[in-house]
This record gives structure tokens, sequence and C-alpha cells, in this order.
């Protein structure tokens, strides 16, 4: 059984897809990182950096705790056998937008709706840079897309679930899919599959009614 502490953020929806897409058995926790828990002490144990999401797994006298939604995605696909091509150039592939998304999409999100929305004060400069990089890693995402089915190819994969989190939440960034019509597309295509509906409908329970 796997246990997942995680929140409804764009990070956390991308092990929980996964988890559904593989049909596998897991608990979800919630970890309401708007007040601050994912600071608390027992959470810190799990994950120094303090930040969501974090999996768990118990088996063979031992206990595993993993954190980083790209390393989370990587460990599911590979140790469940989905979602994740077995060797070659289609398999570099998913990994090249893997390491595209954690070093050039998400930092750029989400410092843009940082600076957007939760800022102290307003820093023009660093609203300009982080939007217009947000924008930037859209386009070549839409570029991309124009000739392919799915971010790596015409398979679908883990690229394509981690790539769903920020475009899921990408009104934080201050973004639209006007000018985007493959992301767009592509992203009305990803909606449509039962383990992403489940996903989103899992993620958006934990948190508390207002």
């Amino acid at each position: 059984m796997y246990h997942l502490h995680a929140f409804a953020t764009p990070n956390s929806i991308k092990p929980v897809i996964a988890l559904e897409e593989l049909g596998l058995d897991y608990e979800l926790h919630a970890v309401n990182v708007r007040q601050g828990e994912q600071k608390a002490p027992q959470f810190v144990e799990r994950n120094p950096n303090a930040k969501v999401p974090v999996l768990t797994v118990s088996g063979d006298g031992e206990t595993v705790s993993l954190s980083e939604s790209a390393a989370i995605l990587v460990y599911l696909a590979e140790r469940h056998g989905g979602l994740l091509p077995a060797a070659g150039t289609a398999r570099a592939r998913v990994f090249e937008q893997l390491f595209f998304h954690a070093s050039a999409v998400s930092p750029a999100f989400g410092q843009a709706g940082y600076f957007q929305k939760l800022a102290p004060e307003a820093l023009p400069l660093a609203i300009a840079r982080f939007h217009g990089e947000a924008l930037r890693t859209l386009a070549l995402l839409d570029g991309l897309l124009a000739n392919h089915n799915y971010v790596a190819g015409d398979a679908y994969s883990i690229a394509d679930i981690a790539h769903f989190g920020w475009i899921w939440r990408r009104a934080f960034a201050g973004v639209d899919l006007d000018a985007s019509p493959h992301v767009a597309r592509w992203f009305a295509t990803l909606l449509q599959r039962p383990a992403i509906q489940r996903a989103i409908q899992r993620v958006e329970a934990l948190v508390p009614a207002a």
C-alpha cells in the first residue's frame, strides 16, 4: 500500500495521476501547505526540504520515503512497468521532458505566480522576468505539440503527467492558453482521461471547506 502526502498543488497531483493510471492502491494524506503543515517536524522527518508530495511504501522489512514529484513518477513507472518506454530514444525523450519541466517550466510558473500574487511587495522586474519565462516555456511546449500528440512523442507518458500539473494550475502564474492552441488541444485530451478526472477530484477534496 502506498501512502501519498500531498495537497491540491501542481506537483502533488502528478503522483496521484500516476497512481490512478497504474491502478495502484494508495492512501492520500492531506498536508495543508496554506497553513504551513509542510514545515511541521513530523513532516520534515519525511522530507527535510519541507515540500509536498512525499510517497512512502513499506515492504521487505524497510520503508521507502521518496520526495520530488519527477522522482516519484519515475519510481512508480519503473516499479510497475507503465507510462515509461523501456529503452532507447523514446525513453530518453521522456526524461528530456521531465528535466525540462523540473528545470524550466515549473520554476518559471511557480515564481511568476509568487511575484504576482504572494510577494510582500511588487517587484516589476521579477514579475516581467518570470512571467516572461512562463510564456516562453509554454511557447516551446506548443511548438513541440504542433508535431506530436504528446510531449515526448506519440505515446502518453509520465512526461505528460509532469507537465499537466502546472498547465492545470496555470492561472496562478497569470498564464492562459489563448496563444497556445496545441497545448490547449493536448490539455483537453488529458482532461478526458478517467484517471486524471479521478486525480483532480481526489486532490481538490484535500482542501478544507471554507
